[in-house]
């Protein structure tokens, strides 16, 4: 078995071609046989019919002319007088058709060969003319020597056909697996070009649309990767900073509390940027192990109130916490939707200005408990909603325009919502801002 298409494709129409001719062959030899021999029943016939009117003059001499004739044609005649035959062989029921004014068209064994039997009465006498004929062998050597060229040039036609059907089925497989092969080496910029048949054409899109995804993909984890390198110098060089100052004395003792101060702060920074990035590793890697429980979404938010509402001081946005006066029970993991409240609402406090809302609501919704973060910052445009999970988009956008963060905290948080069963949306807040809803599945229907 060939090991290429091509090969395989070639070895597929030879096989079909020769099966074809061989089929070609069952089907017509038969029907060539029996087209033959009916040709020579009829000339037979025919034949036997101008002997009788030849024979009835009843001269010795043309009677003579006309048994040379149609012994040189292969043909025996026989002359049937009286009921009798003037040379042995004929078969009895042959003779007796005859002999009772037959005509006679039939098949039989004459001298132990099959033969063709035609005859025609004489008037009077019981008498009659027998025509034999050998019946047609040898007809398919004879139909195959005179159609071999013709077989033969319809299985290397099969061939050829075949093995140009392969080339051009190959062809579009060959250009597919080198573009896959320049585009795992690095290319991103391979193209293919759409043509017909119509599935080389959606296999030249599709791996036109994979290069194009993977273009944009890594031109989006470049810019995501400068990002977070940013985000980690940044604290780095505070730390070193202030490391360096205390090192050469700069910082005198009563400015050394601060300065611990800060490097602590930009320490627990670089903290959580580094465990957001490993939790977002593994939540991709599907490693992240979830702990679910019966939790009310209630406590928990009014929690997290509590928790932010030293960071929201008279001076500070306004926190506002909406509960229900009635549990609202899930199917969840407290700390990782604690942890997803938090990243929503440090996101939050970089962009509000004092006074500013910022607002932990909970209610019931239709498909499961709701948890609300609104605020009335800035907000989103809705073409930043579109992207706004996206690792790394908004960041990209708004980077040179407001503060911004590492730009992983939305990403994770989608999938840490996704993670647990739920769905986070992002929209348009009633307060002018960014309105998030994180909607987890109830424990049960009837807990609303």
């Amino acid at each position: 078995m060939p090991r290429t298409f091509a090969g395989r494709a070639v070895l597929v129409t030879a096989a079909t071609a020769v099966i074809s001719v061989i089929i070609t062959a069952l089907v017509a030899l038969p029907i060539a046989v029996r087209s033959a021999n009916n040709a020579a029943r009829a000339d037979l016939v025919e034949k036997s019919a101008i002997a009788v009117e030849l024979l009835a003059t009843e001269r010795p001499a043309a009677r003579e002319r006309i048994v040379a004739r149609l012994r040189d044609d292969g043909i025996a005649l026989y002359l049937v007088r009286r009921g009798v035959p003037d040379h042995p062989g004929l078969p009895a029921r042959v003779v007796a058709q005859i002999a009772a004014g037959q005509v006679v068209n039939t098949r039989g064994v004459v001298g132990g060969k099959a033969v063709l039997i035609a005859g025609s009465p004489l008037s009077g006498n019981n008498a009659g003319v027998v025509l034999t004929r050998s019946a047609v062998s040898g007809t398919a050597g004879k139909v195959l020597g005179g159609v071999w060229i013709a077989l033969l040039a319809g299985l290397l036609g099969g061939v050829g056909a075949g093995a140009l059907l392969a080339h051009f089925i190959a062809r579009p497989l060959r250009q597919a697996a080198f573009a896959a092969g320049r585009l795992s080496a690095g290319d991103r910029t391979v193209r293919l070009a759409v043509r017909p048949p119509v599935e080389a054409a959606e296999l030249a899109t599709a791996l036109n649309q994979l290069g194009a995804a993977l273009q944009v993909s890594e031109g989006r984890e470049r810019e995501f990767l400068l990002s977070v390198s940013h985000e980690l110098r940044t604290p780095l060089a505070t730390i070193r900073g202030y490391a360096e100052a205390l090192a050469d004395g700069v910082v005198e003792a009563d400015g050394a509390a601060k300065a611990g101060e800060t490097m602590l702060n930009e320490a627990d920074r670089l903290d959580r940027l580094i465990s957001d990035l490993l939790v977002l590793s593994r939540l991709e890697a599907a490693d992240l192990p979830v702990h679910i429980v019966a939790v009310d979404l209630a406590d928990l938010t009014g929690a997290a109130g509590e928790a932010w509402a030293p960071r929201c001081t008279p001076d500070g946005p306004s926190l506002t916490v909406d509960l229900p006066a009635s549990p609202v029970l899930v199917d969840t993991d407290p700390g990782r939707i604690r942890q997803v409240i938090d990243g929503l609402c440090e996101n939050a406090l970089r962009v509000l200005s004092p006074g500013t809302p910022l607002i932990l609501a909970v209610r019931a919704g239709e498909r499961g408990g709701v948890i609300e973060v609104r605020d009335g910052g800035p907000g989103f445009t809705d073409e930043d909603l579109a992207v706004a999970f996206e690792r790394g988009a908004l960041q990209q956008r708004y980077r040179h325009v407001r503060k911004t963060g590492s730009g992983l905290g939305l990403a994770l948080a989608a999938r840490l919502v996704t993670r647990l069963g739920g769905t986070i949306e992002a929209g348009h807040a009633p307060e002018g801002g960014a309105m998030f809803s994180i909607t987890l599945p109830y424990t049960t229907r009837t807990q609303r």
